[in-house]
């Protein structure tokens, strides 16, 4: 397959950290390194399978940008198993993946299965479907796959609000609790 000068996936759109405090976290980012705004999403859920189980895992998320990539910070809420926690249920902590936004989920997961990548987790809600892959015999670091109505535009938007953003307003929370 040919592949671009930006990769067989595009470029990179997302690098996703996984904390312990998302809010002290999301403060950090903006007092070190003047990232934001920050759009925080409280009480995500995301039903799908985890190594082969089927799985409901919550978390907080937060997302800002540094140039043209999403800064992602996911704290697990909740003890399900999920790539958010070790084989012992405790916490993982620090870079945990990069991704790309793809149109097609199942072709891009196809195409990664093809080049010996295997799925580690799929799920979605109704506003996003990932996919969370791994190599094997490369630890510590999983590459994603994300889709979603309105993805593109969304980071698109995000791109541009930090490119003027002010210092003003640094977070706009949504919470998704029922």
């Amino acid at each position: 397959m040919a592949q671009d000068a930006a990769g067989r996936y595009g470029t990179v759109d997302q690098i996703g950290y996984l904390v312990e405090n998302l809010d002290a976290s999301v403060q950090s980012w903006i007092n070190g390194f003047g990232v934001g705004p920050w759009t925080v999403f409280r009480n995500v859920t995301l039903e799908g399978w985890y190594c082969g189980q089927p799985t409901s895992v919550t978390i907080d998320v937060a997302l800002s940008y540094q140039g043209d990539i999403q800064i992602e910070l996911i704290q697990a809420t909740n003890a399900a198993p999920s790539p958010y926690r070790n084989d012992a249920g405790a916490a993982i902590l620090g870079v945990h993946h990069i991704a790309w936004v793809v149109d097609d989920l199942d072709a891009a997961v196809a195409r990664a299965e093809a080049g010996g990548m295997t799925v580690a987790f799929r799920a979605g809600n109704p506003a996003t479907q990932v996919a969370y892959m791994m190599v094997p015999g490369q630890p510590g670091i999983l590459f994603e796959f994300i889709h979603g109505e309105g993805m593109r535009a969304m980071i698109d938007a995000g791109i541009a609000a930090a490119r003027v953003w002010d210092g003003r307003d640094p977070v706009q929370v949504i919470d998704f609790t029922a």
